[in-house]
């Protein structure tokens, strides 16, 4: 009984694994073979010590990699980033860049009549697998004013991501 147990947690996890699993890109790994490993990037940007490659599962995925290369080209850091704890960094003051270097492009940008500028929105799954959304309202400038998160309602006969239906 056990022996099966482990088989189908192994295949449970195995289910859930990823394009990237884990990105399994060890630290010291060359830039062009994560590369070669993962493709290009959805978005990079020079950091202070080096460069920052974002593999970014949005707007449909829930997840998002950010690979930091050090000055000599080798992998310093991989971290997934779409968690409660990361987007909490976003703190009013920041630019929208600063929060694209950080988690890629949002998964899709909205607009509304009480706000005068961008909302990037982006998805993410807490650690109770519940989907989510996290806004991060940019005003006309580029600067982030506000950011928060919340439930990704289903919408009965809504489209595939949650929205209204389209007509």
């Amino acid at each position: 009984m056990r022996t099966i147990l482990v088989m189908a947690a192994a295949a449970l996890l195995a289910g859930c694994a990823t394009p990237f699993g884990d990105l399994g890109i060890p630290a010291g790994t060359p830039r062009d073979q994560v590369i070669a490993r993962a493709g290009q990037p959805t978005r990079a940007s020079r950091i202070p010590s080096g460069e920052r490659l974002v593999y970014s599962l949005q707007p449909w995925g829930r997840q998002a990699w950010v690979v930091d290369i050090d000055t000599s080209g080798r992998v310093s850091r991989v971290e997934q980033v779409m968690t409660e704890q990361h987007l909490a960094r976003i703190q009013p003051g920041w630019t929208r860049e600063q929060v694209e270097n950080e988690f890629g492009p949002p998964g899709h940008v909205d607009r509304v009549a009480s706000w005068d500028g961008p909302i990037l929105n982006y998805r993410w799954r807490d650690r109770a697998y519940t989907d989510m959304w996290y806004w991060v309202y940019v005003d006309r400038q580029g600067v982030v004013r506000q950011a928060h998160p919340g439930v990704d309602y289903p919408v009965p006969g809504g489209d595939a991501d949650g929205g209204a239906a389209k007509d």
